[in-house]
């Protein structure tokens, strides 16, 4: 039995059934920004890993990162015992948030989980009985239980377990558009919060881009006020940074669009460069202060694999990698060239929306029954793309080719139009 017959009998792929209900491509490597096919076609990825391999594939400085730690120490738990590469990582992640207190575990979903645990223990810390969360109408933080409780429950992929999770509250999200009227949204918020503040623990949200629940792009003013209300409500504002963060949105960090701090940011996804599963968890030092100074004392949360070294190692090198770089300058050039290409899918009949930030393009079409047909015609045609529901997007490496940003855009709007002239 060759290794294809193993996954199509064994292997369980990410919102799929089993055996797969849809074709799954045979990977054989990749390089830069390219997928290479076990049957020879060259793929552009698009979707960079699922936004996670922010400097592409194979690189010289992260491959050496993991080569070197790999002989120093692969792994050691974390539970009373701490090793170099973890404290350069907390550094370096305290320098770049302007928060205090990190707390380095396995995935973006599980540094939600600890999130939310963290709220919850600073308000009881507090002697308060604050137990809920308010989160976005659209919002997407995860796959794992308490994650999902904080996703939409009507609109999200997870709304199928909506009777066995959590009850938390949702507030309108801010409409579309990095410019937008957001004041109907926000004088809701007030309205929920001065209604639930004696309950509401934190408000969690994705700051400026709303990712898997419609990759909606809004106006920072819904930030700035949203900070100002969490601050007199002693609401702890948690920002979910694992898509946004490490410059996808033009910014390091997308809070950094309205000039706010949360007391709690969750990262992931591009925080290793792709290389290996690991996020964190960082906090203000007055909500650590809070929670060890307490009858509680202790963050009751720890994972195997906390703060590994390989990932602890690679993460360094990506994250010096970054700011050696002109970074800002690519992202601004990738959103130039998603901002022409893309004003060329505007007028087509099945398209309701365009829109872009950052390394984020977006295309969103007037039903949803479309995804896996466009997605076979891209790949044939050389791109990757992942369209969920009705969109069909791309978030690139920030090292792509124009020449390949170019093709990517080109051959979504192609695939489109195939199907207008069905």
């Amino acid at each position: 039995m060759n290794w294809l017959d193993i996954d199509k009998n064994h292997v369980w792929h990410p919102y799929n059934s089993l055996p797969s209900k849809t074709k799954i491509l045979p990977v054989e490597k990749t390089d830069k920004t390219s997928i290479f096919l076990s049957t020879g076609e060259e793929l552009i990825d698009a979707m960079s890993s699922w936004w996670s391999a922010i400097h592409g594939y194979n690189n010289p400085k992260l491959n050496d990162a993991l080569k070197k730690q790999v002989e120093i120490m692969p792994h050691i738990m974390f539970g009373g015992l701490a090793h170099e590469q973890a404290s350069i990582l907390s550094k370096k992640l305290v320098e770049l948030t302007g928060l205090n207190s990190v707390f380095l575990c396995d995935s973006g979903s599980v540094s939600v989980e600890v999130a939310l645990k963290t709220a919850i223990l600073y308000q009881k810390a507090k002697g308060l009985k604050k137990f809920k969360f308010l989160a976005l109408e659209n919002a997407y933080h995860g796959d794992t239980l308490g994650a999902m409780s904080v996703c939409d429950p009507n609109n999200s992929m997870h709304s199928i377990y909506g009777s066995y999770l959590s009850k938390h509250i949702f507030t309108k999200a801010p409409s579309l558009g990095f410019s937008s009227d957001c004041s109907e949204a926000i004088k809701e918020l007030e309205n929920i919060l001065e209604k639930n503040k004696n309950e509401v623990a934190g408000f969690i949200l994705e700051p400026i881009v709303q990712g898997a629940g419609g990759m909606r792009i809004y106006n920072p003013e819904y930030l700035k006020k949203a900070r100002e209300l969490c601050t007199k409500y002693d609401i702890l504002l948690i920002a979910d940074e694992i898509a946004t963060g490490f410059g996808h949105t033009g910014k390091m960090f997308a809070c950094e669009w309205a000039s706010i701090k949360p007391d709690i940011m969750t990262i992931g996804k591009g925080l290793t460069g792709g290389y290996m599963t690991m996020a964190a968890m960082i906090t203000s030092k007055n909500v650590s202060d809070i929670i060890s100074n307490s009858e509680i004392g202790v963050l009751m949360h720890g994972p195997t694999f906390m703060g590994n070294p390989l990932a602890c190692s690679v993460a360094n090198a990506s994250i010096d990698l970054l700011l050696e770089k002109s970074w800002q300058n690519d992202v601004k050039s990738i959103e130039s060239i998603f901002t022409q290409e893309l004003e060329k899918a505007k007028d087509l009949k099945l398209v309701k929306d365009v829109r872009n930030i950052g390394v984020i393009g977006v295309i969103e079409l007037k039903d949803d029954c479309y995804a896996q047909k466009i997605q076979d015609y891209c790949v044939a045609n050389g791109v990757w793309i992942r369209p969920f529901g009705k969109l069909v997007y791309s978030i690139v490496a920030y090292t792509i080719k124009e020449e390949d940003l170019r093709k990517i855009v080109k051959t979504m709007i192609k695939a489109i139009n195939s199907l207008e002239n069905q």
